[in-house]
């Protein structure tokens, strides 16, 4: 059961393609695996134990399902966040006024993995409403980082991101609005992709938001290939979603391709962050020129996105939870009710305004990529910080106002409609998890794929997973990578 939790995905399928394994097997693997290091992390509050062995049996049984589509995954259990819906399991959004719900219908993604043969077997924690960069809230409590249990695994995406690194499952998803994909893959050492608009299908409640997606989170770029694989597609429910590209992402992740030339910036041109974190993704991407990219130090400009992206998530929160507000407000935690209060504020001039700033942002990053063929800066503007911390206030000597300020080099380019991946690119000197945030152009998930496989090669930081929880002190063989 060990040496299973340690294969990687591509590993587990090829297995169970060729019957050397059963999907029964893995769900037993992973909920041993569980059971061992879930009580030191709680990463997966919610188990669907019967359902994933029916699901299993079904898959088992059934010769005709699409084997051959270059996404199915042959039964391999995975975990999704509590924020998408599955049918029959408790849904609870992270929030207490949902904590006893059971879903009555499955999220559109979640639903095109199963029919490409993802056993779904468990539910990954999240905040409320994925609101926060740190996973925690009142149903379940906090959610460790498997490398450090005092720190914190971020969010909103933490719970799949800590489960993957503590190897309870080999593939999760996750959803990212402002950086709740990425944010965690940084903190947690695994990888995570924000896709393209419209890329993988989704349920929303607003079916034409661009601002908020659904990706795939993984131990490696292999493996995150194969997911993405798995969740392309077009689906009546979902009027942006594209159809599957001609080639899939996993012969992309198989060429490990760099392209020419590259731009780096450790801040955006404008945002505070930490001077270890930039040093560190500064040094992970000049190594790329040994390979021979040409690597600038370049950035577009992005320096309107924070009063552009709080203007349309308040807008989106005011729209989305003011019968919350309304009917319980006592019950939503207080940063959830100043982002719908701020939203309440708003006029619709400001709202306008704010998506006509948006267009010019696409404009000129669109511009800035035929120069550059990737973006590369910090996935997080610090490391892993203590659990107990909401939000962090404060970086390299600047006091932010808000609570999602400090994940603004992740939602600056949310703005951008680009496709954002956190690929492992070494540790701090105290043994934190640092992520690389690598851009491509709107639609470029192939060749972003390609290059980041390519990174990981060079760094060497995938064997490390899956690793066991621990205590502090943390020790970690290679914190000093370079």
């Amino acid at each position: 059961m060990t040496d299973l939790i340690r294969m990687t995905a591509r590993e587990i399928v090829q297995q169970l393609k060729a019957r050397e394994i059963s999907p029964l097997d893995l769900i037993d693997a992973a909920l041993a695996r569980i059971k061992a290091v879930d009580g030191a992390i709680n990463a997966l509050p919610i188990l669907c134990e019967e359902r994933a062995r029916a699901a299993a049996e079904v898959i088992m049984a059934d010769s005709t399902t699409a084997r051959a589509h270059p996404g199915w995954l042959a039964g391999l259990p995975i975990a999704v966040k509590d924020l998408s819906d599955v049918k029959g399991v408790r849904t609870t959004f992270g929030s207490p006024i949902f904590a006893d719900n059971i879903s009555a219908q499955t999220d559109i993604t979640v639903e095109l993995l199963e029919q490409r043969g993802a056993v779904v077997l468990a539910k990954s924690n999240t905040p409320e409403f994925g609101a926060g960069a740190n996973t925690f809230n009142e149903v379940f409590g906090k959610t460790r980082n498997p490398w450090n249990t005092k720190l914190s695994c971020a969010g909103s995406s933490g719970g799949s991101a800590a489960a993957l690194a503590a190897g309870e499952v080999w593939l999760a998803t996750g959803t990212d609005l402002g950086g709740s994909l990425r944010t965690p893959a940084s903190f947690c050492s695994v990888v995570g992709l924000r896709p393209s608009p419209g890329r993988v299908a989704r349920s929303a409640t607003n079916p034409f938001d661009t601002l908020s997606v659904a990706g795939p989170m993984a131990r490696d770029v292999g493996d995150l290939a194969l997911f993405l694989d798995a969740m392309v597609g077009v689906h009546p429910g979902d009027p942006l979603a594209w159809d599957a590209p001609g080639t899939s992402f996993q012969r992309a992740a198989m060429s490990k391709t760099l392209p020419k030339r590259i731009a780096f910036t450790p801040n955006l041109g404008f945002l505070p962050v930490d001077p270890e974190i930039a040093e560190r993704c500064r040094r992970a991407a000049h190594r790329l020129s040994e390979a021979g990219v040409i690597v600038e130090e370049a950035s577009p400009d992005l320096s309107d996105a924070l009063e552009i992206f709080q203007t349309l998530r308040a807008a989106s929160f005011a729209a989305r939870y003011k019968p919350l507000y309304d009917t319980r407000r006592a019950a939503l935690k207080p940063e959830v009710v100043w982002n719908i209060e701020q939203g309440l504020k708003l006029s619709a001039v400001e709202i306008g305004r704010a998506e006509m700033a948006r267009g010019t942002l696409y404009k000129r990053v669109a511009r800035f990529f035929t120069d550059y063929d990737l973006l590369l800066c910090p996935a997080a503007s610090v490391g892993p910080f203590d659990v107990d911390i909401r939000w962090v206030d404060e970086i390299a000597g600047t006091k932010l106002d808000t609570y999602v300020d400090w994940i603004a080099i992740t939602f600056a380019i949310t703005l951008a409609a680009c496709p954002a991946l956190s690929l492992p690119c070494g540790y701090t000197a105290d043994g934190r998890p640092v992520g690389l945030q690598m851009v491509a152009p709107n639609g470029g998930e192939a060749a972003l794929i390609a290059a980041a496989a390519a990174a990981e090669e060079i760094y060497g930081l995938a064997r490390l997973l899956p690793i066991d929880p621990n205590p502090p002190p943390t020790v970690i063989h290679g914190a000093r990578f370079s």
